[in-house]
């Protein structure tokens, strides 16, 4: 299976002056986000302006699956008393879910040559450093230990999970370190990843899943043999998904550097159904084996991404 890039595309360079999260009008489009040079902002603007322009929170926690019951303790909150269980019993007990005790959150980025293409603001590894990082303050907002893995053909970044002090400057800061390297080995490097982790936990995989949907089927079962909670992010140009060239194109292979002229009228209607079904394929394979699945693309803003994402989490 091979996937092209557009020769004509570059990837943007941002503005280097970094803007407080009070002077940015509209905080969350992609535009905007790639002027603001720091992660850590970035991420703390993403987060807090998200929450705070809900008028109700939809999710209670990063991960809301149900674990135990305690006692009620004065001074507990109310919303997660069990009023059913009160109704039959005369007890006051608390429900209590795994968001409540520290957990692992695992960002897997993948950093490989395909990452690199953009027809917009950004490029996809771009918005996957904005989405991890994004993601990475949220769970450590709520006492989660944050891990990093960023991967090409092999593994280029390798962060454990801790919530100690100063760990997060450090996942901020070498998520701002990665960059778009060699050909793709996904599947290859989640079974890597499925090694590595040898604690439960939950594993967010970013990538366009340029790979064949049978090995990401495999790679995706092994996360998920270990007892991980996994997401999946699929990242994508629009382009790549509507292919919208007019005019003949030259296209050139982003990991090998392969040139094919192209007639879009041609080839167009071909290329979409292919990538529909290799869409429907990854989707599959995450359903298949109960994993949340979001496709984004680059031109969205992420407060859509993570709206999505937390109210289905919240609603199961």
């Amino acid at each position: 299976m091979m996937w092209w890039k557009n020769d004509n595309s570059k990837s943007k360079t941002a503005d280097s002056s970094a803007q407080s999260a009070s002077a940015i009008p509209r905080f969350l489009m992609p535009e905007v986000l790639a002027r603001i040079t720091s992660l850590e902002l970035l991420a703390r603007t993403v987060v807090e302006g998200f929450i705070s322009g809900m008028h109700r929170s939809p999710f209670t926690g990063f991960s809301t699956e149900f674990a135990e019951y305690r006692q009620y303790m004065p001074g507990d909150d109310l919303r997660y008393l069990d009023w059913k269980l009160l109704g039959r019993t005369d007890r006051y007990y608390i429900k209590k879910y795994r968001a409540d005790t520290n957990s692992q959150c695992h960002i897997l980025i993948d950093a490989s040559a395909s990452m690199r293409y953009t027809t917009g603001e950004i490029t996809k590894l771009q918005y996957a450093q904005f989405l991890g990082s994004s993601l990475a303050y949220l769970a450590n907002k709520q006492q989660d230990a944050v891990g990093l893995m960023a991967f090409d053909s092999e593994v280029r970044t390798h962060i454990p999970a801790h919530s100690r002090t100063g760990h997060m400057r450090t996942i901020f800061g070498r998520m701002e370190q990665i960059e778009a390297g060699n050909e793709t080995r996904l599947s290859a490097m989640l079974h890597q990843a499925a090694e590595r982790i040898t604690r439960r936990g939950i594993i967010i995989v970013i990538s366009d899943f340029y790979d064949e949907p049978e090995a990401i089927t495999e790679a995706l079962q092994h996360l998920r043999f270990k007892g991980n909670d996994v997401i999946v992010f699929q990242v994508m140009d629009k382009n790549e998904l509507e292919f919208d060239f007019i005019e003949p194109v030259l296209l050139e292979d982003s990991e090998t550097e392969e040139q094919i002229h192209v007639l879009p009228d041609v080839l167009g209607d071909g290329y979409r159904e292919t990538m529909r079904n290799h869409l429907e394929a990854v989707k599959e394979s995450c359903t298949s084996n109960k994993i949340d699945y979001e496709l984004l693309t680059t031109d969205k803003p992420l407060d859509h991404a993570l709206f999505s994402f937390l109210a289905k989490r919240a609603r199961q």
